[in-house]
């Protein structure tokens, strides 16, 4: 295949859809800066223009990434909470959208994750990685004001949530789970948090004896 000096398009989308498929099914180990611009039909040097080193091509594969975690989070669980039912489908809705996120890209997320937490970690990719908790954290205050969940502090609620969809996407893509499908324990899942964040009954004191 020719090699250009350019491309036409949007050689940035290119290369970050293309390294996305690279480390999937080769590991980051692999990747290839030259590699992804001959597939890609340019000159070795033309990824320069985007990406200055292997790792500047990591980090932003990591924080393109984390965007589109957010959005697919987001549209899975659209729809405005207006009862408890539905506050608790778009809790679930939550957790499918993540698991499936989680188990199409495996090795991506673990790269997701490893880069956010490294010591230094890029502001715009922390800014990123954030936001998947910020959505999780407003459909559960969503949840609380209309009560269909007890008050709490939305933060570690919406932590033990992730570790919970997290936890069943690692086991899952480890087979792990002896066969049982990831839909049908996240849902499992889903039915057992939701209801220990039910608001608690109010319990009238004993009367005491003789009255």
């Amino acid at each position: 295949m020719p090699t250009h000096p350019y491309h036409h398009g949007d050689l940035r989308r290119t290369l970050l859809e293309a390294a996305a498929a690279s480390i999937e099914a080769n590991g980051v180990e692999a990747l290839s800066l030259r590699q992804l611009a001959r597939d890609a039909g340019v000159s070795h040097a033309a990824p320069s223009r985007h990406f200055r080193d292997k790792q500047a091509l990591l980090d932003a594969l990591a924080e393109d990434g984390f965007n589109r975690l957010a959005t697919s989070l987001n549209e899975a669980s659209q729809g405005v909470a207006a009862t408890p039912a539905a506050a608790r489908r778009r809790f679930e809705d939550l957790g499918r959208g993540y698991v499936a996120f989680a188990l199409a890209q495996p090795t991506l997320l673990s790269l997701m994750f490893g880069l956010k937490h490294a010591p230094d970690a890029r502001a715009e990719l922390l800014a990123a990685g954030h936001e998947s908790m910020a959505l999780t954290m407003r459909v559960i205050v969503a949840a609380q004001e209309i009560g269909a969940i007890g008050p709490g502090d939305p933060q570690h609620i919406a932590l033990v949530a992730f570790a919970t969809f997290h936890g069943v996407a690692t086991l899952t893509s480890g087979g792990l789970l002896d066969g049982v499908p990831a839909d049908e324990l996240v849902a499992t899942a889903s039915e057992l948090f939701w209801r220990g964040l039910q608001p608690q009954m109010a319990v009238a004191p004993d009367l005491a004896p003789g009255t």
